[in-house]
């Protein structure tokens, strides 16, 4: 797991989750960064955590897409995707709340139909006393804000395509992600930029992702948490609950591969949800499913 975690602040608990399935109530569940539509997407594995936890809130955190091209969508990303819309159905009982990363900017418009939840740039709650906030990060990433255009073609395209040149195991490109996270170093600069944030609106806890690096650091009288990224080798998610914010690393489990084929979608179940959602019938994402 990441040194910087346990370095900054010992009092968070990193937990394996790979016990049986979690009993334990949560208020809020965060994940960020799953980036579907990439090859190193743990969308099936992310799927899994959704599944065995019970929350009161979900809050994706942003970059749930690799990028507007729904055709590089695989089947279990569909799969994740229609979890999210049948979760999002009132009878459920869950707030289903979406932030806006960088990747996802363009798709708020379509979000609310495609999955059934509200998408925020910017979201606030109260809990146990406490304001809560949760922004994607790029906010205070000033590379990303002042290039927006050059981060897509030479960034997230570039990044996509060299996914497709690696080996099975995505080792070099899963290298280059953290060795960019290190040489921009993101991690400081979207933590002390999210402790101001936090801090200007007298906000205890700030979440934020975008540096795929799961952190815990204290400044300005707030706490700041990283949700980390479902592309890395040891992905991770936050709860929040009565007993405070903990940071969960996904182990994978021996059945993970085994039972694959449960959590990937049938052809039809692909077009089916596609066609519900009205997908097919907007030119622009006519390749939905290829």
């Amino acid at each position: 797991m990441h040194q910087s975690l346990l370095s900054v602040h010992h009092s968070v608990t990193i937990l394996r989750n790979n016990e049986a399935v979690d009993s334990q109530v949560y208020d809020t569940l965060i994940l960020s960064d799953v980036h579907l539509g990439a090859d190193m997407s743990r969308a099936r594995e992310a799927l899994r955590v959704l599944r065995e936890h019970s929350y009161r809130r979900l809050i994706l955190l942003g970059d749930i897409f690799a990028d507007l091209n729904f055709g590089r969508l695989k089947k279990e990303h569909w799969k994740f995707l229609g979890f999210i819309r049948k979760l999002s159905n009132p009878k459920r009982n869950v707030e289903v709340i979406w932030v806006e990363g960088n990747h996802d900017h363009g798709l708020t418009e379509i979000m609310s139909h495609l999955v059934g939840v509200r998408v925020y740039q910017e979201y606030h709650w109260n809990y146990q006393g406490l304001r809560h906030i949760a922004v994607h990060g790029h906010q205070f990433d000033g590379f990303s804000v002042n290039n927006v255009h050059l981060s897509y073609w030479f960034g997230t395209l570039l990044y996509l395509q060299l996914q497709k040149w690696d080996s099975k195991s995505k080792a070099l490109t899963r290298f280059l992600d953290r060795l960019n996270t290190r040489w921009l170093r993101l991690s400081a600069k979207v933590a002390d930029g999210a402790l101001a944030h936090a801090h200007h609106h007298r906000a205890e806890r700030i979440f934020c992702g975008h540096t795929h690096a799961a952190l815990h650091k204290i400044g300005h009288g707030a706490e700041y948490f990283n949700c980390g990224a479902w592309i890395d080798e040891h992905p991770t998610f936050i709860t929040v609950a009565e007993e405070g914010v903990r940071i969960h690393e996904y182990v994978e489990r021996p059945d993970d591969h085994h039972h694959a084929e449960e959590w990937i979608a049938s052809d039809s179940e692909v077009g089916e949800f596609a066609d519900e959602v009205g997908l097919l019938d907007l030119g622009e994402y006519q390749g939905v499913g290829g």
